[in-house]
């Protein structure tokens, strides 16, 4: 596994909070894996992430202001290895842009990675307030240090 991408709406609060996020971990534990993130919607393509996931990432020691957002497109079929999703309905609509079972089997549920079901979702905080985000940065937090174990395993084979 090296490159992954996280995938939410708008690319804007939860997906570059998870590449903050796995980023640091990656670094730390020196890991070189390519990291990155996209919205299923370009309304947010070129703007940085919400300010609460800023203010966020920042309380935990990660900057993610120079992110800037963009679309998924399917050209990221080809450029990333694994794709993770953090709801169904990112799901359904990355899989509308695959181009065969290849494609399709690179896309998986981020929650998968800490066992909660193939139907757990990452919530979207957007309407929500700064414990939301405090609440999602824990979560995202989880399941990359699953994640983690997973390509430190395959990187030690």
């Amino acid at each position: 596994m090296k490159r992954i991408l996280f995938v939410c709406l708008g690319n804007i609060c939860r997906s570059p909070l998870a590449e903050g996020i796995l980023r640091k971990k990656l670094e730390a534990a020196g890991l070189q894996v390519q990291v990155d993130s996209a919205g299923t919607i370009s309304w947010h393509a070129g703007d940085p992430p919400d300010s609460r996931s800023v203010a966020t990432a920042k309380k935990y020691g990660i900057d993610i202001s120079s992110l800037r957002g963009r679309h998924f497109t399917p050209k990221d079929f080809r450029d990333f290895d694994l794709i993770l999703v953090m709801d169904r309905n990112n799901a359904s609509d990355v899989l509308m842009l695959a181009g065969g079972p290849a494609d399709v089997a690179k896309v998986r549920m981020l929650m998968d990675y800490i066992g909660k079901g193939s139907d757990a979702e990452v919530p979207d905080p957007y309407y929500g307030g700064l414990k939301d985000f405090d609440d999602l940065y824990h979560l995202l937090d989880e399941a990359c240090d699953q994640l983690l174990a997973k390509i430190s395993k395959s990187a030690a084979r």
